[in-house]
């Protein structure tokens, strides 16, 4: 059964049509699309369907969302009241309970050249949260030692696993894993999608020894962590910028270890990018972990030890 924190925010006609999704299918979507005046959209594990009175349907059968629809999930999501939401709709999403995330978009309010808040919303994107508890345990060997857990660097296209699979490398960490640790680990999750919180708290499991910044720029958290929850393990999602490369530095120089994910393809792929090569190159990260869509998402394609292997610049 689709989970109730998402069924609570539906209009009684939509929510209807998702209790007819019955399990082991509940457990596999995805992502919802819900457009004004276009086709409902719900992904399973990597397949469009359409909504209907009978669950799933094919796209081109299925329900057309109303403008009043999306007004009616809004006002559900708020508690009636948007400014409620001030600070998500300038981010453009909303973390709801259960660590379920609602992308936003709409006409955008621009002052001072930033992204003040969104009005006139007419699309949403419900990503569902699911944990894969246990998609680390054949990767973690590869990342430990005798006396630490190796700088690591998820490589991973969109849609691949790269959050999940860092989500539970931290479970497995702050837990303690086959005699290793535990570590106290610090997790700045910047978009609200490793820990998921709702109100400051972790949906998803973290593992008992893990602090987590919520909504926090990388570069500001990774500096808070260190000057004030004595971390033993940092992990980031998704860095790419100059000022992640400094932070991370200053991370490495303090004698904390690091877990990092980042978009693409491949190692290749990543010594193409300014920023991550240059980071290979001074050898900020000693394993690299590629995953793929090949097998379904948290495929393992490669894991690499960059210092034995030499990294050059394509």
């Amino acid at each position: 059964m689709i989970e109730n924190s998402i069924l609570e925010i539906m209009p009684i006609n939509l929510k209807s049509m998702l209790l007819e999704i019955k399990d082991p299918i509940c457990n596999s979507i995805q992502e919802m699309r819900v457009r004004a005046y276009k086709p409902i959209i719900v992904l399973v594990e990597g397949k469009e369907y359409g909504l209907s009175n009978k669950g799933l349907d094919q796209v081109g059968a299925g329900y057309v969302a109303t403008l009043q629809d999306v007004q009616a999930i809004l006002k559900f999501l708020s508690g009636y009241s948007l400014y409620a939401l001030e600070d998500e709709l300038r981010q453009g999403y909303v973390t709801i309970q259960g660590g379920h995330r609602v992308g936003l978009v709409g006409k955008t309010v621009i002052e001072e050249q930033k992204v003040k808040t969104l009005k006139y919303i007419s699309g949403l994107n419900i990503r569902f949260s699911h944990e894969v508890l246990g998609c680390s345990d054949k990767v973690l060997p590869y990342l430990l030692s005798r006396d630490k857990v190796y700088h690591t660097l998820i490589v991973s296209p969109p849609k691949c696993g790269k959050t999940t699979l860092l989500r539970d490398l931290i479970r497995n960490l702050s837990n303690g894993f086959s005699g290793f640790g535990p570590y106290t680990v610090g997790v700045v999750d910047e978009r609200s999608e490793i820990a998921g919180c709702y109100m400051g708290v972790p949906q998803n499991n973290m593992g008992m020894r893990t602090d987590v910044l919520d909504a926090c720029p990388k570069v500001e958290g990774m500096r808070m962590l260190l000057r004030a929850m004595a971390p033993d393990i940092i992990a980031v999602d998704e860095i790419s910028s100059k000022a992640d490369m400094e932070a991370i530095e200053e991370v490495l120089g303090a004698g904390v270890t690091l877990l990092c994910s980042t978009h693409g393809k491949d190692l290749e792929d990543c010594m193409k990018k300014p920023v991550l090569s240059s980071m290979l190159e001074k050898g900020l990260f000693e394993k690299i972990v590629v995953l793929s869509n090949r097998r379904g998402p948290c495929t393992v394609e490669a894991i690499e030890d960059v210092r034995k292997s030499r990294v050059k610049v394509c």
